[in-house]
């Protein structure tokens, strides 16, 4: 590995060998951490222990022996940080506090665990004894090979999850049992719920003269399928070019595709139409790394923006439907009243709102930080109506 083969613009990683011999590779990482600045090769002799104090200390760890010995390595790095984090008990702190802290927790343990790396030569092959085939994870997130690189174990162990959600598929009930496929960044959508809720509502009225749905952040396209399969011919609209690329594939994969134009837009197109959805994230605050910006909205921008625009967007009679937990009102990160102070501000009126309770694990885990508000969230449908109609 030497920088002459790396692509000029790219972050780069560098170490010395056992021979005091310099090497540099290309350094990814999708959560947008800086290449570390130490880096010491290591292998199978490495103990947990020392590993542990290494990665506190920020030393990032290159890993030459067993690929198998490193993810069991990773295992017991955060083994040791939850037995650490068990350990300084206490009573839990009350909301938002809780929230923040565990977040940090989060955060932490992601920085302890990314110090372990390994090595890719191209094209996207791991030099390690046991190693798998990981081109096509690889290449689905990153495209073609650019020469050799470095990534953390733990980020290519999720490139490698997200392969396996896409090849799989995510079956939605809402589609009669049919599968979205994920793409690596794209969320998936685990929480059928809300899927549910957009496939029961009744339409507009106004949708029986002009039958138009927009999807505003489509992201899958799981919920511009389930509009076109009600008959409806839908604007599915995203900024990031995975998602555009993941809602295209999956409206094709589903036989929808002549009723859904996938586009590439920053929120609001021109015109107007009787149906607008937007599922925005649900929580306020400062995604860390990019698959979070499906779920972290800093100062509810995107919610705000699609509150502030939508009476200027609907036809006559038309409907905007805002999918959106309440978990961030249990969190103590914004308040009902809040949100209906925006929703009135934004000249619109509530039509109705139907809600639902989740069915994830984590509402039932009691051992979770944030089980409390977990246990009390809804998630509910807004329908919205310009006041002027």
């Amino acid at each position: 590995m030497d920088a002459a083969a790396l692509p000029p613009a790219s972050p780069s990683i560098s170490w010395h060998d056992a021979a005091g011999a310099v090497h540099t590779a290309r350094w990814r990482s999708e959560a947008g951490l800086a290449p570390p600045r130490r880096v010491v090769p290591v292998d199978d002799t490495l103990t947990a222990d020392a590993a542990f104090r290494w990665a506190h200390e920020g030393t990032a760890m290159l890993w030459q022996g067993d690929y198998h010995n490193a993810r069991q390595l990773l295992q017991a790095l955060g083994r040791r940080l939850d037995k650490r984090r068990a350990g300084a008990g206490g009573a839990a702190p009350a909301f938002p506090e809780a929230f923040h802290k565990h977040r940090m927790a989060l955060g932490q343990r992601a920085r302890v665990l990314a110090q372990v790396l390994v090595p890719l030569e191209a094209p996207y092959a791991i030099p390690l004894r046991r190693a798998p085939d990981v081109q096509a994870a690889c290449e689905e997130a990153w495209g073609p090979a650019e020469g050799p690189s470095v990534v953390s174990l733990r980020e290519l162990l999720g490139l490698v999850g997200a392969h396996e959600w896409r090849r799989r598929g995510v079956p939605i009930a809402a589609l009669g049992g049919a599968s979205i496929h994920p793409h690596y960044g794209v969320f998936s959508p685990v929480r059928g719920e809300y899927v549910q809720l957009v496939a029961d509502t009744p339409l507009p009225a106004a949708c029986t003269a002009e039958p138009l749905a927009w999807d505003l952040g489509t992201g899958t396209g799981v919920l511009a399928a389930v509009l076109a399969r009600r008959g409806l011919q839908v604007l599915a609209i995203d900024t990031d070019p995975r998602a555009l690329a993941c809602a295209g594939e999956n409206v094709a994969r589903l036989g929808v595709a002549s009723s859904v134009t996938v586009q590439a837009v920053d929120l609001w197109p021109e015109g107007r139409a009787p149906l607008i959805v937007c599922n925005p994230p649900w929580l306020p605050g400062k995604p860390a790394a990019p698959i979070e910006a499906a779920v972290y909205d800093p100062d509810s921008r995107m919610l705000r923006g699609f509150l502030a625009g939508l009476a200027g967007h609907l036809s006559p009679g038309g409907e905007g439907w805002l999918i959106l937990s309440d978990l961030a009102e249990h969190l103590r990160l914004r308040s009902r009243e809040q949100l209906l102070g925006w929703i009135e501000a934004a000249g619109l009126v509530v039509l109705g709102r139907g809600e639902v309770r989740p069915g994830h694990r984590k509402a039932q885990d009691r051992e979770d930080p944030l089980f409390v508000a977990r246990s009390r969230e809804v998630t509910g449908l807004w329908r919205l109506g310009s006041r002027s109609s």
